[in-house]
């Protein structure tokens, strides 16, 4: 048993020295400073949105002793992320995970660095679901929760593995007493949206709407289980002024089935080329296709 936990401990070391460098310390706020992760050697670093809170003078500390300036790209308050540009080049980027990774029980180290050196706690994932609308209105492709210990300074830094890959970012922001992981896919889809655009558009409908199993006929035809039924549409809303109305069910939106709220969610804050989008409609037991106007929702 003492072998196994020398093995367990000395892997465990070895994963932290492999990462270390890859965590920043990001002074951008009046008190203790938060925990970034490199996202690209070119400068690109990911931390919480919440541990920026001005928008200039912000510096980094880096694993090996600087500290260099940085530019804010843009916030997502939504998922609680931020993105900043460090006046530096060359950084040791790590690898970054995808979701078939994230598996209930898997051991994980929460690494931070709010002061000179890195910080580490260890913990499982406790739970991995899929979408999640976050409190803050933003969309997240799957809830991720640990059970990690979230020391202050620690929002921000990475959520790492056995494998010595990077999983997301973990904040403590975004539901009061939980330490929450952003998933690499959601960082990826932020980190983009932020250098094109400076900020994640969030798609806004004005409908409410509830998954309903489709008759057999059209589960049959459209190769689809399920879709969305309007059980109200908002006066003046894109939805109206599309001619949407109660009681029509969405089954498809920009050629994405909608199975459900989620399904909805990653559409309408996902990255579109355009304002208009193709939906599949069924009213009245007959399927048409309309074309539906996206509005911007607002912060």
């Amino acid at each position: 048993m003492s072998e196994i936990l020398k093995q367990v401990s000395a892997a465990l070391v070895e994963t932290v020295a492999a990462l270390e460098s890859a965590v920043v310390r990001v002074e951008a706020r009046q008190r203790l400073p938060g925990s970034g992760v490199i996202w690209s050697a070119t400068g690109l670093v990911v931390t919480s949105a919440h541990v920026v809170e001005r928008d200039d003078n912000i510096r980094l500390g880096l694993s090996d002793g600087r500290v260099v300036g940085a530019r804010l790209l843009g916030r997502d308050a939504g998922a609680d992320l931020a993105v900043l540009q460090a006046e530096a080049q060359d950084l040791p980027a790590p690898v970054w995970a995808e979701a078939e990774a994230l598996e209930v029980g898997s051991l994980v180290l929460a690494l931070g660095r709010p002061a000179a050196r890195a910080l580490a706690t260890l913990g499982i994932i406790s739970a991995v679901d899929q979408g999640w609308n976050t409190p803050a209105g933003g969309f997240v492709d799957h809830y991720v929760q640990t059970d990690t210990v979230m020391y202050p300074g620690f929002s921000g830094g990475p959520l790492v593995d056995a494998g010595q890959r990077v999983l997301g970012v973990n904040t403590s922001a975004l539901v009061s007493g939980l330490s929450v992981t952003i998933p690499t896919q959601t960082v990826r889809r932020v980190v983009e949206a932020l250098r094109q655009n400076k900020r994640v558009r969030r798609g806004y409908l004005g409908v409410q709407a509830q998954a309903v199993a489709l008759p057999e006929v059209l589960r049959e035809r459209l190769h689809q289980e399920s879709g969305l039924l309007l059980i109200h549409v908002e006066p003046n809303s894109p939805a109206a002024q599309s001619r949407l109305v109660q009681g029509d069910t969405l089954v498809t939106l920009n050629g994405q089935p909608l199975r459900s709220l989620n399904d909805l969610a990653l559409v309408l804050n996902g990255d579109r080329g355009e304002d208009k989008l193709v939906a599949q409609v069924v009213r009245a037991g007959q399927v048409r296709e309309l074309p539906i106007a996206i509005g911007e929702r607002t912060a």
